[in-house]
């Protein structure tokens, strides 16, 4: 009989966004990653409901574990549906998921979406799922290589997502799982910046989980960081091997539930381990209060400089004329930059990518710019056909829900449709 021995999880924003639209379901035997999309932090929304369907647990009743993980998707799906269409900044919104869930001789999924599942077994690491994707389609019809996909420009737009429209099909699989297997859960944050070989080799090398998942972020935040990062790792062991004769208590499972969050989140053994020591309690060093200095005599104060006659003292004197014009340049700056945040523009970022920025697109004096990213997409602007490209480089002020719509529908090809 299988168990899941150690665990961890972590999100992290990333170095280009500004929310965390990922979320995460961490409490075995069942696992999940949500990767959330939308404009005005309807991914956040998106993928946080997702999770919230995944804490009622398995359904007891039902057919086999895939159709009651298919079951599981199939109400989330529902629930964001009916969100988006109850709210108009919510229209559209969607997440990605892959939910797998360890039996007593297998582990099955349930995937909708570009999340992945891998399997590091005996030093081989493998993907389980496939993407829903554009290119990965491309891939299964053998118009690309799996080379060309992972640089393919368009490799982001997704074909198939929880949320979007009223049904959805999900993936299932089961594998025989095995004692000692390592399954990784990621959201495309990871895999979008490093290769799988690298994945792969950063996992083989760790000396624990918590490690490989730590090393993990690192590589993809010091790639480039241009999406959000979560990875959730877990081990599996044989109970049979532990010499027990039955089940026992998983002493170092962690529950784990994680809503978006600009902050990263981590779950890990070592917060446990400090848990143990401290028999359960928080631990809080309290320094003792410093000792009072004994008394000493005063020395004598150092004599005080002459003070200078008052026929030599200079005095300079600031025209009223001079404070108005200071207070007038103040003020239209200021007048300036709060008119600046309420209006957003779509450009180009600085290597290449559709981005959505806050404040007008102008450069101010002294290197000062008059706007900020707002929101980092993954698509390259010069793989748009001209009138979208046209779009990106006119600089249009926009209201931030009609920006964040617009580049939305750029990353999922609903504007190519149209």
């Amino acid at each position: 009989m299988l168990r899941v021995a150690d665990h961890f999880e972590r999100s992290d924003t990333g170095r280009a966004r500004r929310e965390n639209e990922d979320s995460f379901y961490a409490r075995s035997p069942m696992f999940a990653v949500a990767d959330g999309m939308g404009g005005a932090q309807a991914g956040e929304v998106a993928s946080q409901t997702a999770v919230q369907v995944l804490q009622q647990g398995l359904p007891e009743r039902g057919g086999s574990v895939e159709e009651r993980l298919r079951e599981l998707v199939t109400e989330a799906n529902a629930r964001i549906n009916a969100l988006s269409r109850a709210d108009e900044q919510h229209a559209g919104m969607g997440t990605t998921l892959t939910l797998a869930y360890v039996g007593e001789h297998e582990l099955s999924v349930a995937h909708v979406g570009d999340s992945r599942l891998y399997r590091l077994r005996e030093g081989m690491f493998e993907r389980l799922t496939d993407d829903h994707t554009l290119v990965e389609e491309l891939v299964r019809q053998g118009k690309l290589t799996p080379q060309e996909a992972d640089h393919h420009p368009q490799r982001s737009i997704i074909t198939r997502a929880l949320g979007p429209e009223a049904a959805v099909e999900a993936d299932s699989h089961t594998w025989p799982a095995r004692d000692g297997d390592v399954y990784l859960i990621c959201s495309d944050g990871l895999t979008s910046m490093i290769s799988e070989r690298q994945v792969g080799e950063l996992l083989a090398a760790a000396p624990s989980l918590s490690d490989a998942g730590r090393k993990l972020v690192d590589a993809a935040n010091a790639a480039g960081g241009r999406d959000n990062i979560t990875v959730i790792l877990f081990r599996l062991e044989d109970v049979g091997a532990l010499g027990g004769g039955g089940p026992t208590q998983d002493t170092t499972e962690h529950d784990a539930v994680s809503a978006p969050a600009s902050e990263e989140a981590t779950v890990g053994g070592a917060a446990a381990e400090a848990a143990t020591a401290s028999g359960g309690r928080a631990a809080t060093a309290v320094a003792a209060p410093p000792a009072e200095p004994a008394a000493r005599p005063r020395e004598p104060r150092a004599p005080r400089p002459p003070r200078e006659e008052p026929g030599r003292r200079r005095r300079r004197r600031i025209s009223p004329g001079v404070f108005l014009g200071l207070f007038l340049v103040v003020a239209i700056l200021l007048s300036a930059y709060y008119a600046s945040q309420t209006v957003y523009f779509v450009g180009t970022s600085d290597d290449g990518f559709v981005t959505v920025y806050r404040g007008l697109p102008y450069d101010g004096p002294a290197g000062l710019d008059l706007y900020n990213v707002n929101y980092l997409s993954s698509v390259p602007v010069s793989e748009l056909p001209a009138g979208q490209r046209r779009l990106v480089t006119e600089h249009k002020l926009r209201s931030r829900d009609d920006a964040q719509d617009l580049v939305r529908q750029m990353e999922t090809g609903a504007l190519r449709r149209q």
